[in-house]
């Protein structure tokens, strides 16, 4: 997770530079590539590029955004894994909604919340 940082002291960290690129079929989906760079703009080779997969579902509320990491270590790979990372994002979507489905229904709900009034105090 990033440091914070005050607004006064903000700066890039010269150690962690990427340079993105975006691939897409104009069809299905597209393919974001990290590419590790130095400051001079150079490739690190001391770091992995990483790739990512996005595409949209159709929903009954519209289309739906899914991405997901790609298992890949160039972009032939991450093309013929694409598939793989929008269905292992779409079951962790899934999962996750099912999840909160449970939490809402052991959920106790109060007097004041059926009112609309948020916790009593008595």
């Amino acid at each position: 997770m990033a440091e914070e940082q005050s607004l006064e002291n903000i700066s890039i960290d010269n150690e962690n530079l990427w340079k993105e690129e975006t691939f897409t079929d104009l069809k299905v989906g597209s393919i974001r590539v990290l590419t590790p760079i130095k400051i001079d703009g150079s490739p690190d080779e001391s770091r992995q590029p990483t790739y990512s997969a996005t595409t949209n579902i159709m929903t009954p509320g519209g289309a739906l955004p899914i991405s997901g990491e790609i298992d890949a270590s160039n972009l032939e790979e991450a093309c013929a894994n694409f598939n793989d990372a929008i269905n292992a994002a779409i079951k962790q979507l899934q999962e996750d909604m099912i999840r909160m489905q449970q939490e809402q229904a052991n959920r106790i709900v109060t007097p004041g919340e059926l009112r609309g009034k948020g916790d009593l105090i008595f």
